[in-house]
């Protein structure tokens, strides 16, 4: 609350696809955030609006109002934490505060259910304004719906038609609310609800299920609405995606295009920041720092500034490529109505590890870029599914981790290299499995399968304003999210690299070979550790600690502490058969004791398994919370530790 003033609270609420958050997001824009619900791992979205001053909303209506968009739900006996929270916010129990008024979304082109959803939250008894989207999809099926006449047969319980991709009835909404703070009438045929826990509120709403049905179907009636038996366009076409033989084939064939379109198209997009972008500002940077002396160009403050900071930012910027385009992919596949029926067609799969179909979609998409294959676990609605897709899906070996396994598989085992490189992502895919059977009886015991119901959207076509604006608003909220943890570590590890560990390594900033340095003096420290499983050895350990920060460096790091140079243009094939693959035969065959490939094996799968990277970490932080962000962390190190050393232990007695 803002100090000396009260803020209204106003709660969204709606069955999932009916455009609530769509709604919330061009009411509130770059102004919301997400928050955790009290308690609980569900995400619900707060943001504020100034009301003051506004055209036709009352001075006694004014003011700071608190708008909160909660998860969807069909009905207010919850099957979820997700739809738990929505019910709790919308009745203002279990630490809830009590709604100012209730924002009900419903759709048009499915009034019926709507309609049950409906009256329920109108039992509530709080001040109710219905906010009705889907109108021009429900006219071209043949139902004109006009909000007045819907109005009128709820007694006077106030309907707005909305357009939640373009903000049309937005204004109109609004000043609807601010209009009917003071309560709207409860219609005849429907009782009151007084409850004061969920559990009461459950218990209220099987009780009234038949009468609340009645209600809805006599509404329909009045309406003109009740022609059962019409198949529309979109029941057309689920009779091909739905079939259960092509079904998966058009799913997967999608899914493809989006593993595509998150690595194939971003990847040129990156290089331009990791490269071009990064020589802009790096001559921008000289230049200005020319001007305070020749010598201010090779001092510590430019090295803080070029490899620190900046090296940070950039870092930064290569996620916004795939992050964009998987939020672009997303919102379409989400928008036009297919992403609903992705999760039926994937349901029976996804159903072993206690999951539902929702889940696959950011699994598959993790293994182009774990980034935004944890931005798209947002689709699924419950919070419990959510958290441990999120902890699967760094196991997902994305194409980050394919430098690497070129680069070793060629050093070490040349004539079956491309073997080497698949069986990793074979073990990638035994590795989700089992990590989730694992977190399945143990963290997640209580992560029953639920009856998967979900009503499949109509299709409809994508609106472009809406689709930009729900994409740079997720893209900022990643940005803001990510952005200091990224650029606070990597300036941490300049820090390091930059600081004089040895008698004749240098001064501060100019530190001549990186073992001499204090982080150099880190990886030697933590090199030991890797010794039962065979590589033992510094530049391995100094490796690993920089695929931290990214997996894309690890090769470069490599290069950079055997003191090797003009690998920038040569393959990852090259690199391992030249200069690089004999350095890193050499080093694993001393610290294996004659094992070198036993070693390299070990060092792969520890790459496979342990923390992808430190965006990643910040993404599960920022949707998770620390708590969760650590224990994956803690989790993909343990895992990675005991595959390579168990590998390495079996592996020496054969090779």
């Amino acid at each position: 609350m803002l100090t000396g003033e009260t803020a209204r609270r106003v709660v969204f609420v709606g069955n999932p696809n009916v455009g609530k958050s769509t709604l919330f997001n061009a009411l509130l824009g770059a102004g919301a955030r997400v928050m955790n619900a009290p308690g609980t791992t569900v995400l619900v979205e707060r943001g504020r609006l100034d009301m003051t001053g506004k055209p036709g909303i009352p001075e006694s209506s004014a003011g700071i109002w608190d708008i909160i968009d909660t998860p969807g739900t069909y009905s207010l006996l919850p099957q979820s934490p997700d739809e738990r929270v929505a019910a709790q916010a919308a009745a203002g129990i279990d630490g809830m505060p009590t709604p100012d008024a209730l924002v009900a979304v419903l759709d048009a082109t499915n009034l019926v259910r709507s309609l049950y959803f409906l009256a329920g939250v109108l039992e509530l008894g709080q001040p109710v304004v219905v906010a009705l989207s889907m109108n021009d999809l429900a006219r071209r099926q043949g139902d004109d719906i006009d909000p007045q006449t819907l109005s009128q047969a709820l007694d006077g319980v106030p309907v707005i038609a909305i357009d939640p991709r373009t903000g049309e009835g937005t204004d109109s909404l609004m000043r609807t609310v601010a209009g009917n703070f003071d309560g709207t009438p409860l219609p005849h045929g429907l009782q009151l609800m007084h409850a004061g826990n969920d559990e009461e509120l459950a218990a209220m709403v099987r009780e009234g299920a038949d009468r609340r049905f009645d209600w809805a179907a006599g509404i329909i009636h009045r309406l003109g609405l009740d022609h059962a038996g019409r198949e529309t366009v979109s029941d057309r076409i689920d009779r091909v995606l739905l079939n259960p033989w092509l079904g998966v084939p058009v799913f997967l064939a999608v899914m493809y295009l989006v593993f595509q379109a998150t690595t194939t198209l971003a990847g040129p997009m990156q290089d331009w920041f990791d490269v071009t972008v990064r020589g802009w500002l790096t001559d921008g940077i000289d230049a200005v720092m020319s001007l305070f002396g020749p010598g201010a160009t090779s001092g510590w403050v430019h090295g803080l500034i070029v490899d620190g900071l900046l090296d940070g930012v950039i870092t930064v910027a290569t996620f916004i490529p795939p992050m964009g385009i998987m939020f672009i992919m997303l919102s379409l596949l989400e928008d036009c109505g297919y992403l609903a029926r992705a999760a039926f067609v994937m349901d029976r799969l996804m159903r072993a590890l206690g999951l539902d179909g929702r889940a696959f979609l950011p699994i598959v998409v993790g293994f182009g870029c774990n980034l935004p294959g944890l931005a798209a676990t947002r689709t699924l609605t419950d919070s419990r599914q959510r958290v441990m897709v999120g902890m699967l899906i760094p196991f997902a070996s994305c194409s980050a981790r394919l430098s690497v396994y070129l680069v070793l598989a060629y050093a070490f085992f040349r004539s079956t290299a491309g073997l080497v490189v698949f069986l990793m992502y074979v073990i990638s895919i035994v590795l989700i499995l089992a990590i989730g059977v694992l977190l399945r009886h143990t963290v997640f015991r209580d992560l029953k399968p639920e009856p998967f119901a979900m009503v499949l959207p109509p299709y409809q076509w994508p609106k472009a304003v809406a689709l930009v604006r729900s994409v740079l608003i997720r893209l900022w909220g990643f940005l803001r999210g990510a952005s200091s943890i990224i650029i606070s570590v990597i300036i941490v590890l300049w820090l390091l690299a930059s600081v004089p560990a040895t008698a004749g390594a240098g001064s501060f900033g100019n530190v001549e070979d990186v073992h001499d340095s204090a982080y150099g003096v880190v990886a030697d420290a933590v090199a030991p550790v890797f010794a039962p499983a065979g590589f033992d050895d510094w530049h391995a350990s100094a490796a690993l600690l920089t695929g931290f920060v990214a997996k894309e460096v690890v090769v470069g790091s490599m290069s950079q502490s055997y003191s090797i140079s003009g690998t920038d243009d040569q393959s990852e094939q090259q690199q391992g058969q030249g200069a690089l693959g004999s350095k890193l035969r050499e080093s694993f065959d001393e610290s294996s004791g004659g094992h070198g490939r036993a070693a390299a094996i070990a060092f792969l799968l520890f790459v496979l398994a342990y923390t992808p990277c430190l965006a990643t970490v910040a993404e599960l932080k920022r949707q998770y919370g620390s708590r969760v962000a650590a224990g994956s962390v803690a989790l993909g190190l343990a895992v990675a530790y005991v595959l390579a050393v168990v590998a390495f232990q079996l592996l020496r007695l054969v090779m």
